[in-house]
């Protein structure tokens, strides 16, 4: 919990925490929490402002999530986007309808009020991002227009009770001074200080996890992904050989992940990291099974009991700690209401309860592009900082079909070729996840003056922002081909490479 913030109100926008990363990059900590938040909750914070998000509902529409009015009697800076100005206008007596011409995309802003603190050095024309069905028909009592659209009422105002509003979305970059009007509402209206920083977080994640820890011992699973690694050089850093990592090799991880992980943290950073040659083991469950939901419940049970054994070994460690991350736990809870489920996002599910550790997770307030902000500040290498998102269940869902030992080699050294020409083409951070996937389909080829017959492979590479949605990555030509001739001539078991152009949807951006 963090003094000096702003809070976002969630209603069930897919911007919501897109607004607490931008408020996050102006040096201001922000935190998203779900609509039917106790308004206690809300002012034992100690919020400098609150925004409230767009969403999809009707604030005429019969159970549309809704605030108590009272909330905004406490003089905190508030700021509606979206339907959060909807709802503003509707609590306070205005009139909200459907739109005759419903706005979707690029509208061009009129500014009424040039002097208002939230336009302060904004052009009074400006392009905002529109994406409504209603809009408001009448004002509320005690507010007023500040900006317009040619066709609806865009921004208004309560300075008496400190209440703002956008029809439009700031927080997205078609937004062209966007940035800029949240920047306003920060620093000239919450009077917000910058003091969020990564450096600052590590020195303070530090001494919180000192204090917590204790003399005692920690255990963690460590996957050579992102989230984990930073969480285990951040807690070894505060409490060093106390930490104990288990690293387990499934047989299932990409070319020489078990070596870089020995070597970039078992001897760089000294940590005391365990490694289970597990792939046998996995293999062997694995054996038989096509079925891509059965292929995971397997991978993914085994994972639990290789752990458990071997913290189980570990008897008098008293915490387990995870790289759960803030967007784990924003998805976490659900805006639909408090007797919604609420789903576990631990990445070791299934622990027995007589384990009894008490959980430590010290990335939990972080957004991924912030976790990778610590692990370049803790040195952890760029080329492991920045790679793209790996599934839990490995390779086990990228061999379509039953998997073995020999699929996941021939695998293995394809999507190494693939990953190595992205890194050397400049192309690897410009894309958001790339991977090569084995069918279960084989094909005659020749090789020489032999006729071959061999599996088929497909890279995959996609564009996303959020990952809910993901265009296929617009490789070059010469680039593909470069790949191509490569993984033909050097992977033994492969003769047919295709190059996968879906997007997400319909297709999904993993294949299983």
């Amino acid at each position: 919990m963090k003094k000096n913030s702003i809070i976002i109100i969630d209603f069930g926008s897919q911007y919501s925490q897109l607004i607490a990363r931008r408020v996050r990059e102006m040096g201001v900590y922000a935190e998203v929490l779900p609509f039917h938040e106790e308004i206690k909750n809300i002012l034992s914070r100690e919020p400098k402002g609150i925004i409230l998000s767009g969403g999809p509902a009707s604030v005429y529409a019969e159970g549309a999530p809704t605030l108590d009015k009272n909330l905004f009697d406490n003089n905190i800076p508030v700021l509606g986007l979206c339907y959060g100005m909807q709802l503003l206008t509707h609590l306070f007596g205005g009139e909200v309808a459907r739109a005759d011409k419903q706005e979707f995309g690029k509208a061009e802003l009129l500014i009424d009020d040039a002097k208002n603190a939230l336009y302060e050095n904004i052009p009074n024309k400006t392009r905002v991002w529109m994406s409504h069905g209603d809009h408001v028909t009448r004002v509320a009592e005690g507010f007023e227009v500040i900006a317009h659209t040619d066709s609806c009422i865009a921004a208004v105002v309560n300075k008496d009770k400190n209440l703002y509003a956008f029809q439009y979305h700031p927080e997205v970059t078609h937004s062209e001074h966007g940035a800029d009007m949240l920047k306003n509402f920060v620093f000239n209206v919450a009077k917000c200080e910058k003091n969020w920083s990564m450096g600052n977080y590590i020195e303070n994640t530090v001494k919180e996890i000192r204090e917590r820890v204790g003399n005692k011992k920690v255990i963690l699973g460590l996957s050579g992904g992102v989230d984990s690694s930073v969480a285990a050089a951040l807690i070894n850093k505060a409490i060093g050989k106390q930490l104990t990592c288990i690293f387990v090799d499934t047989g299932l991880l990409r070319k020489d992940e078990a070596k870089q992980v020995m070597e970039i943290y078992a001897k760089n950073f000294d940590m005391n990291i365990k490694c289970i040659d597990a792939e046998e083991r996995f293999l062997s469950k694995l054996a038989g099974v096509s079925e891509p939901e059965a292929k995971r419940k397997i991978i993914g049970k085994e994972f639990v009991e290789v752990f458990n054994e071997e913290a189980m070994k570990l008897q008098d460690a008293d915490f387990l700690a995870q790289g759960t991350i803030y967007p784990d736990v924003i998805e976490s809870i659900s805006v639909k209401g408090p007797s919604a489920t609420i789903k576990s996002h631990h990445n070791v599910g299934g622990l027995p309860e007589d384990l009894k550790f008490e959980l430590l997770e010290p990335l939990r307030e972080l957004f991924k592009d912030e976790v990778r902000q610590v692990g370049r500040e803790l040195g952890i290498p760029d080329y492991m900082v920045d790679r793209h998102p790996f599934p839990g269940p490995g390779l086990g869902i990228r061999i379509l079909g039953e998997v073995s030992k020999e699929k996941a080699d021939i695998l293995r050294e394809a999507d190494a070729i693939f990953i190595e020409e992205l890194r050397k083409a400049d192309l690897y951070n410009k894309v958001s996840q790339a991977f090569v996937v084995l069918l279960p389909v084989k094909s005659v080829g020749v090789m020489g003056d032999e006729r071959t017959y061999e599996y088929t492979a497909v890279l995959r590479s996609a564009n996303t922002i959020d990952f809910m949605t993901a265009t296929w990555s617009h490789l070059p030509f010469e680039f593909l081909e470069k790949v191509s001739n490569r993984i033909l001539n050097e992977v033994k078991g492969i003769n047919r490479l295709a190059y996968d152009i879906s997007s997400k949807p319909p297709a999904t951006i993993e294949w299983e």
